[in-house]
């Protein structure tokens, strides 16, 4: 696996890319991969988690294999299972050829009769090529899913009760996303090198939306930053993320839009905005005060 020899090496890697990243975060990554340490990348939704995994897998020439989070994920699912079908044909099978029973429950068991699942194809041998291995949303899972994590984390192994132990080879570079939505366990935490991606300053986010969004022209990308910015200092049940300002920079140029205005803002805050008790509080609220704030010519960042 080529990996990035220096921190910078890896902020350029991410900017060819099209991945704007601080050199806090291209610290961390240069960290978990000279380090074959877990990355746990915590923050809001939308702000860039999920992305870094797919940009690691492309800069490291590697397969990305994602096992998306959710309430009541299990081994089966996440891990392996048993193809019973195939089980079922072969004992078939050997009841004709006069084989013993236990001998045919041994052969049943066997890596052969498993339908691997994204845990356990990311620490299998793929051509000497270690995949990145992207758990998303681990918040969204339980925490007994958390704890069948820890073997894989600490040892990047599984152990199949039938089988035994497998090892991986070589380790996967393993990206762990949250939300936040509920505390992921210190245990797990532990296993990895973490960092918090925060909403980006006015700056970064202008760059982003140019970076990704080229055919968005400079004044309305800095219009859309300036008032995505001033949005979420209100009191909303949930602020926009970097991905709805790329989408509703997107929007406001296909309708051919050069600047905000208020009736344009009206019809397009859907992009923005995902609840429509927040659509409502912005359209039946201060609407003025945010776009006098975009249009400001002064440049000034107010951060965070």
């Amino acid at each position: 696996m080529n990996v990035p020899g220096s921190i910078a090496e890896v902020e350029r890697s991410l900017r060819e890319r099209l991945y704007v990243a601080e050199r806090g975060l291209a610290t961390v990554i240069f960290l978990s991969l000279r380090l074959q340490k877990p990355l746990f990348l915590e923050g809001e939704a939308g702000v860039g988690k999920t992305e870094i995994a797919k940009v690691l897998a492309d800069l490291l020439d590697t397969e990305l294999i994602r096992l998306q989070c959710y309430e009541g994920l299990d081994v089966n699912s996440a891990v392996y299972e048993w193809n019973y079908s195939r089980q079922l044909l072969h004992i078939r099978l050997l009841e004709a050829t006069g084989a013993h029973q236990n001998e045919a429950l041994r052969e049943i068991f066997g890596p052969e009769f498993m339908i691997r699942r994204p845990l356990l194809q990311a620490i299998e041998e793929k051509d000497g090529r270690a995949p990145v291995l992207l758990i998303d949303e681990i918040d969204r899972a339980d925490e007994e899913f958390e704890a069948f994590l820890l073997e894989l984390l600490s040892d990047y192994q599984i152990t199949v009760p039938e089988i035994g132990t497998i090892r991986a080879k070589e380790p996967p570079v393993v990206v762990i996303t949250s939300n936040r939505t509920r505390e992921v366990h210190d245990a797990l935490k532990r296993r990895c090198l973490y960092h918090w991606i925060d909403y980006p300053s006015f700056q970064k986010e202008f760059q982003i939306v140019t970076t990704k969004r080229p055919e968005v022209t400079a004044d309305l990308a800095r219009q859309v930053c300036r008032f995505v910015e001033e949005l979420r200092r209100q009191d909303l049940y949930k602020l926009p993320g970097v991905a709805e300002t790329l989408d509703w920079a997107s929007a406001l140029s296909t309708l051919g839009a050069v600047s905000l205005n208020e009736e344009l803002v009206v019809d397009t805050l859907g992009t923005l905005l995902k609840y429509q008790d927040d659509i409502q509080k912005i359209r039946a609220g201060n609407i003025g005060s945010l776009l006098e704030f975009a249009r400001a010519t002064d440049g000034e960042d107010r951060g965070h």
